[in-house]
């Protein structure tokens, strides 16, 4: 059988929600939402992409029940599965929103509710349609980001390095990775001179990448290392081509 739409609790938004929103809006609304694991809400805060559907309904005498399914994916390709119970069984017959975390969970939660025995059951095949996902360049480890991202800044002794703006979209990292960048050495003439080149990629939390490009370079008048940092590769090689043209 099938039920009119108004009778569905999952309504989309007008505007798609972002993967936070349609969390937000979720937890807000289940009355039991203090007892998801904390573990489970670290994972979904790092989320991409999100879909929700109806999986089944209950409906006898003006009482009813339907079950939905809220999948994540996250930025290490697994997925994470919230089960939400929707149901009017309560005094006033006021709608009430539960969330749990496993279907095991949902059932317990569902045998309790004072529904007729003889009441229209229905349940839909379960269909994930997540939107694609952002391509990934490369795989991100999740070791405080943000952090990072403020202690490379930090060193960073160049005047052009990157400013406020980089500075806050940085804040929403929830992964990143370091690589060394090789190819179109800097040349100089003079020996115990050296430079390095790495590219700090990170997962921001809308998905977006974002990568920065550290020099490291002993160009210093005692010989010390210094780093700088730029938010482009032409400009990192550049700007390893103009130290290098300072002692050839």
């Amino acid at each position: 059988m099938s039920v009119p739409y108004e009778t569905a609790a999952y309504e989309p938004p007008d505007s798609p929600e972002s993967p936070e929103e349609h969390l937000a809006r979720l937890l807000g609304r289940a009355l039991n939402s203090f007892e998801l694991p904390d573990e489970t809400i670290r994972r979904l805060d790092r989320a991409l992409v999100h879909d929700g559907s109806l999986h089944s309904a209950h409906h006898s005498a003006g009482m009813h029940r339907e079950t939905y399914r809220h999948t994540w994916l996250l930025a290490d390709g697994s997925a994470v599965t919230l089960w939400e119970l929707v149901h009017n069984t309560a005094p006033g017959s006021e709608p009430q929103h539960e969330v749990y975390v496993d279907e095991e969970e949902l059932r317990t939660a569902t045998a309790r509710l004072p529904l007729p025995a003889d009441a229209q059951d229905f349940e839909l095949p379960v269909t994930v349609q997540l939107p694609p996902a952002p391509a990934l360049r490369q795989v991100y480890v999740p070791d405080d980001s943000p952090d990072h991202a403020r202690r490379l800044l930090r060193r960073a002794e160049n005047t052009d390095r990157p400013g406020t703006e980089t500075a806050a979209l940085l804040t929403t990292a929830c992964g990143h990775r370091i690589t060394q960048a090789f190819g179109r050495p800097a040349r100089t003439g003079r020996a115990g001179l050296s430079f390095s080149l790495y590219e700090h990629a990170f997962l921001l939390g809308d998905g977006a990448e974002l990568s920065l490009w550290e020099v490291e370079h002993t160009v210093t008048p005692d010989g010390r290392h210094m780093c700088e940092v730029y938010v482009s590769e032409d400009a990192a090689r550049d700007a390893m081509e103009r130290r290098a043209a300072q002692v050839s």
